[in-house]
């Protein structure tokens, strides 16, 4: 009797023990190999996978920006007239070109009138002022008036002297040449003329309206200095040194490729945590207008890496891999941080992996990718 009782008790002990399922036995192996995959002959011949170490190369990164077409300040001209007046005429439209001292507008006004007239007046005065100078000197050195005649004939001469220089310069300022202004050559217009060899952005004004001098008539584009502005962003902004070669392209017209390089670049950041680096177009494209957007390809220092193809990468669940083969079947994830460098190649690196030692595959790695998402399926079956 007691030798059943035993046996029961025995029974009762296993029963209450909790068997592992077959789900479960799966799940802890898909949970120790989560990061494996086995092929089988078929799959291998199907993926046309190829393997091979990493290459230590001598690489420059790519990094692409975007921007558009800029003018230095310096080489963007507004004009306009120091006097104001009225425009009887103008030619100009926005984008023609001009040459330096061509003729670009016509002002008249009733002051430009008085102003050559002011000049001629003072210089006639000024004829008489220099002859009873002399005439005062001479007498005064014989002692013939007093001193102080001849001091007055002095400061009026000087007076005199001044305010025609002042006359000269506003003549000069709105293109009459003083010297060779003559009653017979007083003219209630003058001609406006452009400063640069270049051609017309803005048009401000139309035939007939009044300007002030504060007013811009027209502004006028230097384009030898045209340049691209790129949008560079406060994460990238130390990777960039002046000198580094630049690849740019329009919008507009894309792969046709311009060849540039940076002369210089912002040194903070605006509000969007971006920068701008200027960098010049070795030979200019035709037609270039400022505000034409650009895409472009900064290429960085050359740097020692590790690189493999681009196939050899896969992305899944945010994060970039390489596969690493471990057996003639056997396939292994590797976490790698990944950049772009030229020629379809990528590098690769992991602070906690020497990559040297590793046989990878370097081709159709999506092809065991997909293999390995499948596994949970096939433990399910």
């Amino acid at each position: 009797m007691q030798k059943y009782c035993w046996i029961l008790i025995m029974v009762l002990a296993a029963c209450g023990q909790k068997q592992p399922t077959v789900t479960e036995k799966a799940a802890d192996a898909h949970s120790d190999n989560a990061e494996e995959v086995v092929l089988t002959a078929d799959q291998l011949r199907h993926a046309g996978i190829s393997t091979g170490p990493v290459k230590d190369t001598l690489v420059s990164s790519e990094l692409v920006v975007n921007g558009m077409v800029d003018v230095p300040p310096q080489n963007i001209v507004s004009v306009s007239f120091p006097m104001g007046g009225y425009l009887r005429s103008t030619k100009l439209l926005p984008g023609m070109h001009v040459f330096k001292g061509e003729l670009i507008g016509v002002i008249e006004d009733q002051a430009l009138v008085q102003l050559q007239q002011d000049y001629l007046v003072t210089k006639s005065k000024l004829d008489y002022l220099q002859k009873d100078f002399e005439r005062q000197k001479m007498l005064n050195e014989h002692k013939v008036n007093a001193d102080k005649v001849y001091q007055q004939a002095t400061t009026e001469l000087r007076s005199q002297e001044a305010m025609l220089r002042g006359y000269e310069e506003k003549l000069r300022l709105i293109g009459i040449h003083a010297p060779s202004l003559t009653t017979d050559k007083i003219s209630r217009s003058v001609g406006l003329r452009s400063p640069i060899n270049g051609y017309v952005s803005k048009v401000n004004v139309n035939i007939g309206k009044y300007v002030n001098p504060t007013d811009v008539l027209f502004e006028l584009i230097n384009p030898d200095d045209m340049h691209g502005a790129l949008t560079v962003f406060e994460k990238d902004i130390n990777k960039i040194r002046i000198g580094q070669k630049v690849e740019m392209e329009f919008v507009d017209a894309p792969g046709k490729n311009y060849e540039g390089e940076i002369i210089i670049f912002t040194r903070n950041v605006s509000e969007d945590r971006s920068g701008t680096v200027h960098c010049h177009f070795e030979t200019k494209p035709k037609n270039l207008m400022p505000g034409m957007f650009l895409n472009a390809r900064i290429y960085l220092d050359k740097k020692k890496a590790l690189t493999v193809p681009s196939s050899a990468i896969v992305r899944t669940g945010g994060k970039q891999y390489l596969f690493e083969q471990l057996d003639s079947s056997r396939f292994k994830l590797l976490e790698v941080q990944v950049d772009t460098v030229n020629s379809g190649q990528m590098a690769v690196s992991n602070a906690g992996i020497d990559l040297r030692d590793k046989k990878l595959v370097l081709n159709n790695a999506y092809a065991i990718l997909g293999s390995l998402l499948n596994k949970p399926e096939e433990h399910g079956h």
